[in-house]
């Protein structure tokens, strides 16, 4: 007997391929303990924004994504957006490059769960410590900042023992370790580098804008308005996450359920 997942992953994939896989990417999220956690609704949500950006799922196939380190003169950023872009878009036979400079590792389990992906949907993941190495040719280019795995570890010790002294320390040197990498920053040269110039620019907001929010920041000024249309869209999908998820929890067959709900004339959809 089949579980409702392959139930309804066989349903919607007669309709329409592109529902079928984020509904199983999204019941198996709904799965795991963090399920509504901020960050996983982030990454599917951008999974979202690229999926109709490129015309469809089978699209994506090939297409390469830096997943780039940026500058920020502030510290402890989450590693959930590195982590979550090479874990998801190599599901999608993408060819994912992780760049950052020497110390500013994500987790390793993630890092093997991007390429058993990868060698699954016959896509790539590779890393390297050169931002225009990732860049170059790239379709897609995701630059932000994040705090390397080792420090988050550190300071989440440090917090457990209400060190507030050990916290300011690492503070400290790991806003002066970020300053030795202020040339890690997305800007017009840089953009030159990527697939005709075009790449979609993606950020999960607020970003450190160069000149703008900052004096130096993960992005220049000019290139960030340049995006702000994308970017728009790229934040606009995630209430549409959330209330998918919401769904799910609330309905056994999902696809079923939408389907009655398309035929009905009610103004509002019940279900």
């Amino acid at each position: 007997m089949r579980s409702e997942q392959e139930k309804t992953v066989a349903i919607v994939r007669a309709h329409d391929c592109d529902s079928a896989k984020l509904i199983a990417i999204l019941q198996e999220i709904q799965a795991s303990e963090n399920y509504l956690s901020q960050e996983n609704m982030e990454l599917v949500a951008d999974m979202l924004h690229i999926i109709n950006h490129f015309g469809g799922v089978e699209k994506l196939k090939g297409k390469r994504i830096a997943m780039s380190w940026a500058y920020s003169p502030s510290y402890g950023k989450p590693l959930s957006v590195p982590q979550g872009v090479i874990g998801l878009m190599t599901r999608f036979g993408m060819d994912v490059v992780l760049a950052h400079p020497e110390g500013y590792e994500v987790m390793p389990e993630v890092e093997e769960i991007a390429k058993k992906n990868a060698a699954a949907t016959g896509g790539s993941f590779k890393k390297c410590n050169d931002m225009k190495e990732a860049f170059r040719d790239a379709d897609i280019v995701y630059p932000k900042s994040w705090a390397p795995f080792k420090a988050m570890e550190e300071r989440t010790k440090l917090y457990q023992k209400g060190d507030k002294a050990g916290i300011d320390a690492l503070e400290k040197k790991l806003l002066a370790q970020n300053a030795e990498h202020k040339d890690w920053a997305c800007t017009e040269e840089m953009m030159k580098l990527t697939k005709d110039g075009k790449a979609l620019y993606l950020h999960c907001l607020p970003a450190d804008i160069s000149g703008l929010s900052c004096p130096e920041g993960e992005v220049d000024n000019s290139v960030f308005d340049r995006y702000i249309v994308p970017l728009y869209k790229q934040a606009s999908y995630k209430p549409y996450i959330i209330a998918a998820m919401i769904f799910l929890a609330q309905v056994k067959d999902p696809v079923r359920a939408l389907m009655e709900m398309d035929k009905s004339d009610a103004e509002r959809k019940m279900f």
